[in-house]
């Protein structure tokens, strides 16, 4: 593995800090409070090429290889994660399962408006009583020739009100159990479907996050991806590539608290020094840039494999446990660091806290990520 990045892989890293650091930072405090979508900052991304970036040029995407995106998704998500949340659904979960399993058709007709940032898309998976069990879907989609009827509800839905494509993983055959599960691209203005209220989260309030509801919704059934029975080996295939996007997440909400500790330490003085040359301070920040590097590292690795072809399952798992973990720790110890200024929303550290909790939940849970380890550990 080359450690050194190439300068289309600087320069893309350059343009997502350059953004983020000019243009998020901005209002991202009002945002975080009123929970309002960011919409014309999506808009923007989108024309960098930001939420097509793994596509391939024939299908109006960037071309560009999945260690640019970890470069990208870090620079995003130091300054605002609910931004960074709509580029990993939409890269990572939508656009790749389409790209990876769809047909020709799907691809021209769903995925060129998703690569361009057209439209966006979103991935129906977790229901009430199906959120780390997967295989027990209750929503249906039963099959009825020409096109299936899809019923039930998923929610946690990430983009649900935003996005005009969804990715729905629904139960054909209850008999068959995961292989009587299918994926169907379904419009979010066909008729039957509605939305539950906005989610008061506890961070990444901006992002947009309901529960879909559908009741007679009539899908056709060209808009199946894969064979019969695909869909729940889909969703699992899909969710590795997935996790590189979010342990990428992690990672940069970990690393803007870093750079925001490190800043902080500089300039606030205590018992007549800068409180960064204080052994207890100095010791902290130390750790968190270790604990930061490693996190990193497993990112890259996982991004590596992707790129060259090779499995990468285990090692998105791994890069997206750890990532996940340590952001909590590291933005944990940014807020010990500014002391009482921590605890206020002026100083970013608070919210980034708020933010890292979710990496350890959505995409599968830390325990989630363990399991799919120790699996290939034991094998």
């Amino acid at each position: 593995m080359n450690f050194e990045f190439s300068e289309e892989q600087l320069m893309i890293q350059q343009a997502a800090r350059d953004y983020a650091q000019r243009e998020l930072i901005k209002d991202v405090l009002e945002r975080d409070a009123s929970g309002e979508f960011p919409t014309h900052h999506i808009k923007n991304l989108a024309d960098l090429g930001f939420l097509g970036m793994l596509v391939d040029t024939k299908y109006d995407g960037g071309g560009m290889d999945t260690v640019s995106y970890v470069l990208a998704m870090e620079e995003i998500s130091k300054v605002d994660s609910s931004c960074a949340v709509v580029m990993s659904v939409n890269n990572s979960l939508v656009c790749y399962g389409i790209e990876k399993y769809g047909s020709e058709e799907q691809k021209e007709k769903f995925l060129k408006p998703l690569a361009r940032g057209e439209k966006i898309g979103a991935f129906l998976l977790s229901e009430p009583e199906a959120g780390s069990d997967a295989t027990s879907q209750r929503t249906t989609a039963i099959d009825k020739g020409d096109h299936y009827l899809v019923n039930g509800t998923k929610n946690w839905i990430t983009n649900a009100n935003s996005g005009s494509t969804y990715l729905v993983i629904a139960q054909t055959d209850a008999a068959k159990g995961h292989k009587g599960i299918n994926c169907l691209i379904v419009d979010k203005n066909s008729p039957g479907i509605t939305l539950g209220p906005h989610e008061d989260k506890m961070g990444m309030r901006s992002s947009d996050t309901h529960s879909v509801m559908f009741n007679d919704v009539k899908v056709p059934k060209e808009n199946r991806i894969g064979e019969d029975g695909f869909g729940f080996k889909f969703a699992m295939k899909t969710l590795e590539g997935g996790r590189i996007g979010i342990a990428s997440q992690a990672l940069g909400i970990a690393s803007g608290a870093f750079e925001r500790s490190v800043q902080y330490a500089k300039e606030r003085k205590a018992f007549g020094k800068e409180i960064g040359y204080h052994q207890a301070v100095a010791f902290k920040l130390a750790d968190m840039a270790v604990k930061i590097e490693n996190a990193r590292n497993l990112c890259l690795k996982a991004a590596w494999l992707k790129d060259q072809g090779k499995p990468y399952g285990t090692a998105s798992a791994m890069a997206k446990q750890y990532a996940a973990d340590i952001a909590m720790e590291v933005t944990t110890e940014a807020v010990q660091i500014h002391g009482g200024y921590g605890y206020v929303k002026e100083y970013h550290v608070e919210r980034l806290m708020r933010e890292a909790k979710l990496t350890q939940i959505y995409e599968g849970t830390s325990e989630i990520q363990k399991i799919v380890i120790s699996r290939d550990v034991l094998s």
